[in-house]
């Protein structure tokens, strides 16, 4: 659990590992749900989503998840608003990624309040300070990163990290890394 706001239903934040032939029955989504496939394959009666796919449940959207080999994957719930009703389903082999510099960005989902993103940092690669309005979270899909405006530890892989502030540390990737990101919804 990253972060939870309730209690049986809640807001919620967390990294799931689904063990080897687990499955859930059929429930809704109140508020939506999004999640990023970390490891293994999730599945749904929707399909098999692999490694690095990316899924937008909108509110009112359900479906019966299972792993049949087993799977680990970074999932929000009951964080969607009105403007977020579309289904999203984005598998690495048709993202489509635009290189500036050290690092290369892949949109993942836009509206026009809040952003979702890949962004792949080469080896010393750095992002420097940004205004973000409405805040920012990220979380480390692959290896790590430092926060260069604080005495803050180096953030590995499958750390996560929010910041409510518009104003975001610049940060630096000593080794390269992969990194989630969702702007404009806090």
């Amino acid at each position: 659990m990253l972060e939870r706001a309730g209690d049986e239903v809640a807001i919620a934040t967390s990294s799931v590992r689904y063990g080897p032939g687990v499955r859930f029955p059929s429930h809704m989504h109140a508020l939506g749900e999004e999640f990023l496939v970390l490891s293994g394959i999730f599945s749904d009666q929707h399909g098999d989503y692999p490694q690095g796919t990316y899924v937008r449940n909108p509110s009112g959207s359900s479906h019966a998840p299972f792993s049949d080999a087993g799977c680990v994957i970074l999932v929000k719930l009951r964080q969607m608003q009105a403007d977020e009703s579309e289904p999203v389903r984005d598998f690495p082999s048709d993202r489509r990624w635009q290189r500036a510099g050290g690092s290369a960005h892949a949109v993942l989902y836009r509206n026009p309040r809040l952003e979702v993103s890949l962004l792949r940092m080469e080896p010393g690669a750095s992002l420097p300070e940004r205004e973000t309005p409405r805040g920012e979270e990220l979380f480390v899909v692959e290896g790590e990163i430092e926060l260069l405006d604080r005495f803050a530890p180096a953030l590995g892989r499958w750390s996560w990290r929010r910041n409510a502030g518009s104003q975001q540390p610049a940060l630096r990737s000593p080794s390269g890394a992969l990194l989630w990101i969702k702007r404009g919804h806090l």
